[in-house]
Formats: structure tokens, C-alpha cells, sequence
């Protein structure tokens, strides 16, 4: 079950603007191995992976996490065109400790 999703933008040299629909699905699991499911629509395809935890909390949070790390990782961010409100505000999603050099705008003001 779809629990969020979220559109960034990304602006091709052409200045054409691309939604990137990033979605996070439920919880799934029991005892103390759970996952959550998460797909970013990227303009060259959509990137599907995992974020696993001991109980549903740390799932949705080490997903947050990678899905962070996969935009900041990421050739569109590092292409300077990609945005999520506004251009250089951050993407609103948390990133590892090692990966906090990264962040820029607002994630960097506030997580950073």
C-alpha cells in the first residue's frame, strides 16, 4: 500500500521540466525483519529498491534514508537540475551521518 509520495522536478537541457514521483509503500514483515518498498520515477526509468528494519519504525526510516541517498547520489542531482520546491532547497529526505556533506538548502540547514 502506497503510504506517500512525492514529485521533484527535474529541468532538461532543453528546459523542458520531467516530474520524478518518488513513492513509499507501507511496512511489510513480522517479528524483527521488516521492509519497506520504494520506487523513484527517474526521467531514464523507474528505480525500485528496499529499506529494511527490526520493527516498522526503523524500516520507514533506513528507506527515507536511502531514498535520500539515491537523489543526492544521484547524476540528476549532481546535474544541478533537479529540485524538489525550489532549486538548491533540498529534497526534504534524510540521508546517513557520511552522507550529510552532501545535503544543500534546507536539508543541509536543518540536518546538516
Amino acid at each position: 500500500m502506497l503510504i506517500a509520495h512525492r514529485d521533484l522536478t527535474f529541468v532538461t537541457a532543453s528546459k523542458d521540466t520531467l516530474k520524478v514521483p518518488v513513492c513509499l509503500f507501507a511496512p511489510e514483515g513480522s517479528d524483527k525483519h521488516w521492509w519497506c518498498r520504494y520506487t523513484i520515477g527517474w526521467p531514464d526509468g523507474t528505480y525500485a529498491s528496499k529499506g529494511y528494519g527490526v520493527d516498522q519504525f526503523q524500516a520507514i526510516w533506513h528507506t527515507m534514508q536511502k531514498i535520500g541517498s539515491d537523489i543526492y547520489f544521484s547524476d540528476y542531482h549532481k546535474a544541478g537540475r533537479l529540485y524538489f520546491e525550489n532549486s538548491g532547497s533540498g529534497y526534504g529526505f534524510p540521508v546517513p551521518k557520511s552522507a550529510r556533506n552532501l545535503l544543500v538548502g534546507d536539508d543541509k540547514r536543518f540536518d546538516g
